[in-house]
Order: C-alpha cells, then structure tokens, then sequence
C-alpha cells in the first residue's frame, strides 16, 4: 500500500511542521494549502487524509462530504475549532479521528497510526451487510440469496450505505453520490428512493433504518 499521506493545511508553520513529522515517520507526504485545489483529488490516492476546517476555498466539511461519497480512505480532523459540536459533526460525517490545534506532535502521529490500523473498504468489490450482499463490480445485489432489481440510483445509494455500514449516512451524502444535489427536489425524492428500496429489501428492510436528523442507515440487523 502507498505511504502517501494527503495534508489539507492552510496554515504555513503547522503545515511545515506536519510534513517534517510525516518524512520522519517514513510516509510521504502531499501538502496542499486550499481547499478548492483540494476538491479534485482522488481520495484512494492516498493511504490518509488530514483536513484542516477552516481553509481558503472550499471549506473542510465540504470536502470531508465529498471524498466520504467517493471512499473510506481514513480522514483524520486537524483543527482550531474545539466546540463539541464540531467534533461530533465531522464525526458523523465520516471522519476517523478529531485532533484540536495546538498538539504535541508525537500525539498526532500516535492518531495517525491508530487510523492506519482500523480495516477499511477501500478496493473491496463486494460489500456483506447482514443478508444484504452487494457486488460494486457486477452491480449486482442480493438479500437473503434473493437477487434485487435495482436502479442506477437505488444501487448507489445502497452501496453507499453499505460501504459505511454501521455509521449514519447523511442526506447530503446520498444526495450527492446518487442524485442530483442542485436539484431542489433531490432531498424530497431521496425519501421515494429509499421507500421503494425497502420495499424491494422485504423482510430484510429492517437493515435500513433511518436516523433521525441525519439521515440512513444500513445495519447488520438481528
């Protein structure tokens, strides 16, 4: 696996220093200092990620968002901002890891090792949540070795779902990875797609449960 190690820091010293402690530590770090130049890179580039919020450009969450649509790479949060809220909403958005500025920085290569430890999904082709089994490859998907008919967007979103099993899934989320997001009708027409595919789920649609003010989620059941 690739040693590289993506850096999104707008902050010259810290973003310095980060990079010596990655060399160090024999990764290879990309440092890139705004957050739109940050928007067009493949995420499965890198082994990790580490975003600062609070950038020029294309603000943190924002790009969090969009590489949560496209991979599981772990992203680690480095941040100012310490509000409790913000921690818990990067979390839910899919980060590994919060790290509030100023650190130590052996403390955040200890976070980084960690993250690099945790199993993640990136380059499966197949994903098994529960009896639900879904082929990225053939596109296919099967609950209780029945095989679905899907469409293009109802087979997105549950991938989507699958590939974070366990966690919740934003609207926001979906909306991006299989509809329309300037759409002003994507986030209504959302709550149709997921109604006719747990229609299609059957007895299996007790998998795809909603969370409340969030959004979905596709759990291993009982």
């Amino acid at each position: 696996m690739s040693d590289r190690i993506l850096l999104v820091e707008d902050d010259v010293a810290l973003g310095q220093q980060v990079v010596e402690t990655l060399s160090r530590a024999g990764f290879a770090p990309h440092w890139l200092q705004d957050g739109d130049a940050a928007r067009g890179i493949n995420p499965d580039d890198y082994r990790m990620i580490i975003l600062d919020l609070m950038l020029p450009g294309t603000y943190g969450m924002d790009l969090l968002k969009r590489y949560r649509v496209k991979s599981e790479v772990p992203v680690l949060i480095l941040s100012a901002r310490d509000d409790t809220a913000d921690k818990i909403r990067g979390l839910k958005l899919g980060a590994d890891d919060y790290v509030t500025k100023p650190f130590f920085p052996e403390e955040l290569l200890a976070r980084i090792q960690a993250c690099l430890r945790r199993p993640n999904l990136v380059g499966a082709e197949r994903l098994i949540v529960g009896a639900i089994r879904v082929d990225l490859e053939r596109r296919e998907v099967t609950a209780s070795d029945s095989t679905l008919s899907l469409t293009p967007v109802e087979f997105e979103i549950l991938a989507l779902l699958a590939r974070r099993k366990g966690s919740p899934v934003t609207r926001d989320a979906l909306v991006d990875a299989a509809l329309d997001p300037a759409h002003d009708a994507s986030r209504r027409t959302l709550d149709v797609h997921i109604s006719r595919l747990r229609s299609k789920l059957g007895t299996d649609a007790t998998q795809l449960e909603t969370v409340w003010g969030i959004g979905y989620r596709l759990s291993e059941g009982r």
